[in-house]
């Protein structure tokens, strides 16, 4: 069916939600994921049959096609018929490097179903665990298919029996994470089941695949399967068996349309009132409610300009549409609805609700936002993210005339992905990019060069935060114009607070009410929990303890800003800090405002809160990867001795009955040559991967050398500065 025809099919039915399906494909990095895609777009007539499983289509980027590998989030809209019943399927395919897990975070918003893909040989991986737990938190049902089967003959060559024992243990290993991550009232249904037929195993290479329905249909066993390639006859299995039908007769069975999906969804990912108007309207998925829509993925088109897309939840989106986005608290006016097939851009003019919609003209949109019809409601929840950049490179134009072209290239970048941290450090004027991890910002400086940019860029550089290990204070600083006098004391936050502040759960967003709850809940005394004034995202609170002050409230933001200027720049070496409780302790102010200004009241609670830091025992954290290997038995020593080298160390040994499987931590500085020590000795025998696990302190030996060497980086003195500098004397 050719794309058109696609596009015109697929519109007829749209507004039926009962043949709507939103759904993604998750899984570990090269698990096969856009390869088993390709059979699914062949199926829908958008791609021919004989390149499906090499044309990697949904990998629409040169630079995905060239690395073999998904970096963006791709989206289709596919037309199905299951059963002579047409179904309009959502798909986005996502990828499954650790560096580019922000990407499936924000894609499992718009979706109510995924299928994870799994390698029949490496089974459940460390990212296998992290997609499916995200997806659980996002109430995404899930059903299983497991890939690559040819390898269990060609590689391990399993009889027909140990490989249906091997599959038996991959789909027991999947349920064990449902019975962790999923909610309780999920546990039962959405476990996987091979009778069930919410399991199906296959070739995404070969383009073949089957569930239980359709080998009892089609009397095709394990040992066919084993006896077709033994025959060299595999090219038959994909005639017999289409990968596709296995695939979408999982989906169109268990994963719910839109208007069921939102009724358990929404309670999860909204927190409104569900009772009012509006609450009624998204957990119905109402075309006749208000438009209310989570913008989950931003892509800068360079003819269109900002194309919005993400899932509707209520009401009908129009070309010429004004709308209100609550979190830049601007309108704006869509020029143009859109659906997004692979690379195209389908002009449809109007989308209604369950749908996931690419819209064009809001400028100002960025992920995660919530664009409504209505002002004043509650938007979504913060999209929470399991990692965060660890690693910066800094970087320059090689022509300082191509400057402008770069930084605006670098504003387009964060837009896109907002894993990416752009930069600019005031004092030394060089640039800098934070990333996941050295391939997530080796992609983004590739996407430089790609626009015609040459570019110079530093060594990798990791990310430190810095924090404190015992209280401090009150400790008090004058205004330069020694008018003004400001008391400051810091503890440690707990790591429960860090946590809450880090996954959204606390922010700013919300009312003083829903803080001071959360914090009493903590074991916060009532007063402390309603005296926030700041909290920033990286895990740091600012608390008003003053009593009868006069001009504080004129005054207050003035301190905020001092506080939010030294937690990014702690006064160890200029890092982020994290975990920081500070106390407005005390404050004296004069009573002329000539003598109150920002000039005078910034830098003088800046120097309160840095004296008090100093004295509160600071310490730089490192960020610790996770690693998991899967290596053959005889490779085990090997690759414990390349983790022990490498300053990490192995917390468990499994002993499969193929391979052994050895977790650990090893910390991210160490990291960057790991790829090729761990080749070459274990003879590239060795399936590793990392991901962001805690951040540590760093080990005593190494923090004064380790200070040195980031301060004389940052061109500041070697030595940090001492209490003394910032606290001044009554």
């Amino acid at each position: 069916m050719p794309r058109y025809k696609t596009t015109t099919e697929a519109l007829k039915i749209i507004e039926n939600k009962d043949q709507i399906k939103n759904i993604g494909i998750i899984a570990h990095v090269d698990h096969g994921k856009t390869t088993m895609s390709d059979s699914l777009l062949a199926a829908c007539g958008m791609l021919s049959p004989s390149v499906a499983g090499q044309a990697l289509a949904l990998d629409y980027m040169d630079l995905e096609q060239k690395r073999q590998m998904t970096i963006k989030a791709a989206n289709v809209t596919l037309y199905y018929e299951y059963e002579s019943k047409p179904y309009v399927i959502n798909l986005i395919d996502t990828p499954g490097h650790i560096d580019f897990t922000g990407k499936v975070t924000r894609s499992l918003r718009a979706i109510d179903g995924c299928v994870v893909v799994i390698d029949a040989v490496e089974g459940v991986m460390t990212q296998t665990e992290t997609v499916t737990r995200q997806a659980l938190e996002e109430r995404v049902r899930p059903v299983l298919y497991i890939n690559k089967i040819d390898r269990l003959i060609k590689e391990l060559r399993l009889t027909s029996e140990k490989m249906q024992q091997w599959l038996a243990n991959i789909v027991n290993d999947f349920n064990q994470l449902i019975d962790i991550y999923a909610e309780p009232q999920f546990k039962k249904d959405w476990k996987v089941s091979i009778p069930g037929n919410s399991v199906a195993f296959g070739s995404a290479k070969d383009r073949w695949g089957f569930n239980f329905e359709i080998a009892q249909k089609r009397g095709i066993k394990f040992s066919d399967i084993v006896e077709a390639y033994n025959k060299n006859e595999d090219a038959e299995l994909a005639k017999e068996l289409p990968l596709h039908e296995a695939v979408l007769s999982m989906v169109i069975k268990y994963h719910p349309p839109p208007h069921v999906a939102q009724k358990y969804r929404i309670p999860r990912i909204w927190k409104g009132d569900l009772d009012s108007e509006v609450g009624k309207a998204i957990l119905n998925c109402d075309d006749d409610g208000p438009i209310v829509m989570m913008i989950t993925n931003v892509v800068v088109d360079p003819q269109a300009g900002l194309v919005a897309v993400g899932r509707l939840f209520s009401g009908i989106v129009n070309d010429g549409d004004n709308v209100y986005l609550l979190d830049a608290r601007r309108e704006g006016r869509i020029q143009s609805v859109n659906m997004f097939m692979g690379p195209f851009r389908e002009i449809v003019e109007s989308l209604p609700a369950g749908n996931i919609p690419a819209l064009l003209g809001l400028e100002h949109a960025r992920s995660g936002e919530t664009i409504s019809s209505m002002k004043g409601i509650v938007p979504f929840e913060q999209i929470k993210y399991v990692s965060e950049p660890v690693v910066t490179i800094a970087i320059e134009s090689k022509h300082p005339r191509e400057l402008p072209k770069l930084v605006d290239s670098l504003r387009k970048l964060s837009i896109e992905d907002p894993n990416l941290i752009m930069k600019i450090n005031e004092e030394t004027g060089e640039m800098l990019m934070s990333g996941m991890g050295v391939l997530h910002l080796e992609i983004a400086t590739t996407m430089l060069e790609q626009q015609g940019l040459e570019i110079i860029t530093s060594k990798p550089l990791i990310n430190y935060r810095e924090t404190i290990r015992d209280k401090a204070g009150p400790v008090m600083a004058k205004s330069p114009n020694r008018h003004n006098r400001i008391f400051m004391r810091v503890e440690p936050l707990k790591d429960d607070i860090v946590q809450l502040i880090r996954d959204g759960t606390i922010r700013e967003a919300l009312d003083r009410k829903a803080i001071a709850k959360i914090l009493r809940d903590q074991g916060w005394s009532a007063d402390e929990a309603k005296s926030v004034i700041t909290i920033d995202n990286r895990g740091n609170i600012l608390i008003d303890a003053t009593k009868g002050v006069q001009y504080m409230q004129e005054s207050v933001d003035m301190i905020r800003s001092g506080f939010m200027d030294v937690m990014e720049n702690g006064p160890l070496a200029y890092e982020y800090c994290r975990g920081i409780k500070a106390v407005l302790h005390h404050a004296e102010f004069h009573s002329d405002t000539a003598h109150r200004t920002y000039a005078q009241l910034m830098p003088a609670s800046r120097r309160s809160l840095l004296g008090a830091l100093l004295l509160a025992d600071p310490v730089l954290l490192e960020p610790i990867l996770g690693i998991e290997a899967k290596v053959p038995t005889e490779q085990v020593g090997q690759v414990v001795s390349v983790i022990s080298s490498k300053r990490g160390k192995v917390l468990t040994i499994d002993q499969k009955e193929f391979t052994t499987l050895i977790l650990g931590e090893i910390p991210a500085s160490e990291t960057f040559d790991l790829s090729d020590i761990m080749r070459s000795a274990t003879a590239g025998k060795a399936l590793w991967s990392t991901n962001f696990k805690m951040w540590s302190s760093v080990p005593s030996n190494m923090l004064m050398p380790l200070i040195t060497e980031v301060r004389k980086r940052k061109g500041l003195k070697p030595e940090p500065p001492k209490p003394d500098e910032f606290i001044d004397k009554e």
